[in-house]
């Protein structure tokens, strides 16, 4: 697999839901998302869980966890990626990611490497950039 890859994924669904505070002012909520990947990870439907913290300015703050069942570079498995970032008035979001270490199984045992986005609202495709490699025995 090359150091630096690229591709693309696209929202499914995305259920919010607060668990403290109201709209306007600072609030916590819990999301649950599926997405689909192309390029050097596919995955036709993904299963994520996160934690959102909304700051009363608009801006705020995510981290949580991508479960990834497709394939890296043409090897099939799973994978868990864990996700962190930040969103600005806007709603641009950039986000942060790394393969979770030892979470990859099957064909992508070994598994290991971070990768980015950035993403506008209203976009409908998303482009990342993985830098990702294999650990050997």
């Amino acid at each position: 697999m090359p150091e630096r890859s690229s591709g693309s994924f696209t929202y499914k669904d995305w259920q919010e839901s607060v668990v403290a505070g109201e709209e306007g002012g600072p609030r916590l909520a819990r999301a649950t998302v599926v997405n689909a990947f192309t390029g050097v990870i596919t995955a036709a439907e993904t299963a994520c869980a996160y934690s959102i913290s909304y700051a009363a300015d608009g801006t705020g703050a995510f981290s949580g966890f991508e479960r990834c069942e497709g394939t890296v570079d043409g090897r099939e498995g799973t994978f868990v990626l864990r996700e962190w970032g930040t969103f600005d008035r806007t709603g641009t979001v950039h986000c942060s990611f790394e393969v979770l270490p030892g979470s990859a199984e099957g064909g992508l045992a070994g598994l290991r490497g971070t990768g980015a986005f950035a993403a506008s609202p209203g976009e409908t495709s998303i482009s990342y950039t993985f830098d990702g490699s294999f650990a050997t025995g």
